[in-house]
């Protein structure tokens, strides 16, 4: 199949790209994800394919780019915050429906694959990709190649505890997960809006805050304010610990221009290193990273 279909499921949305042979975007489309219905789920993934494989005319191989990961024991999707998805064959489901083979993999890994290959990361040894959006993700390029690890969670950062809690940290917030005070509480997209609510009593989304703040708004610059020292906290575990040469940010928080400049300044107390060399980046490749390095699943042929 010279064609290559790759898929994007999040928490809201599912979004499809098909890549030709040279890794051009020929065909993309994006739906709304059926909210807590796993089987509506698995249907709108298989009309999305149909409707791709219609539209180039011809058949694709699929890779699939997900929250959370399947099991090595069993190959039960576990860690997804989408937590329908929980506890589900999804690839044995999905090929079932679809008649043929497809890969699937944790989409913050698939974000790692696209961008180290000719994204932001292109010609660095060792790459971090953070997804910071419904969820927190990461994935682990290391000499252009995947790093899973041995129980499958390479990179799940976000599910550490966040370093070092202030006072403007407590109480802890609890996590879908069991625990509390996991960094996805406070670097995903709801979990700035809950931080904010709780500082200043209203009700707003991590967009609507930036642009808020970069308009002046106080209440909102100090939302902002509070997850950049968390962001900065929470990367610097990274660096210690992994010492990569590039962080790439991909979700909807990444497009919050101001990160890349303070981060980097306020990780530098954190760093155990008399300089900090590690650069961040935004995806080169945008909100398409995740459905590039899902395609990528499937080697060119």
């Amino acid at each position: 199949m010279a064609e290559r279909i790759g898929i994007d499921l999040g928490g809201t949305k599912i979004e499809l790209a098909v890549l030709d042979h040279g890794g051009r975007v020929r065909w993309r489309r994006r739906v709304a994800t059926p909210q807590g219905d796993y089987r509506a789920t698995l249907q709108a993934i298989v009309a999305l394919v149909q409707e791709a494989e219609v539209a180039i005319g011809s058949a694709a191989s699929v890779g699939i780019g997900i929250p959370g990961s399947p099991s090595p024991r069993d190959g039960l999707i576990r860690n997804a915050n989408s937590t329908c998805l929980n506890g589900q064959p999804l690839q044995h489901d999905l090929e079932a429906l679809l008649g043929r083979p497809l890969r699937l993999a944790n989409d913050a890994n698939c974000l790692a694959i696209s961008e180290a290959s000719d994204g932001a990361g292109a010609g660095a040894r060792t790459v971090f990709a953070a997804i910071l959006g419904t969820g927190v993700g990461g994935g682990i390029v290391i000499d252009g190649r995947l790093l899973t690890g041995a129980n499958a969670v390479a990179g799940e950062w976000g599910h550490n505890a966040l370093p070092l809690p202030t006072a403007d940290d407590l109480p802890l917030p609890s996590c879908y997960c069991g625990r509390c005070g996991c960094i996805e509480t406070y670097l995903s997209g709801p979990g700035m809006t809950a931080d904010h609510r709780l500082h200043a009593g209203e009700t707003v989304d991590a967009a609507l805050i930036a642009a808020r703040a970069a308009a002046g708004d106080t209440a909102c610059a100090a939302t902002l304010a509070r997850f950049e020292l968390r962001l900065a906290r929470a990367l610097a575990g990274v660096i210690n610990l992994l010492d990569p040469d590039v962080i790439v940010l991909g979700g909807g928080l990444s497009q919050i221009a101001q990160l890349y400049d303070n981060v980097p300044q306020r990780w530098r107390a954190q760093v155990f290193s008399d300089s900090v060399c590690t650069r961040l980046l935004p995806a080169q490749h945008g909100d398409a990273s995740g459905v590039r390095g899902a395609a990528w699943l499937w080697p060119a042929e």
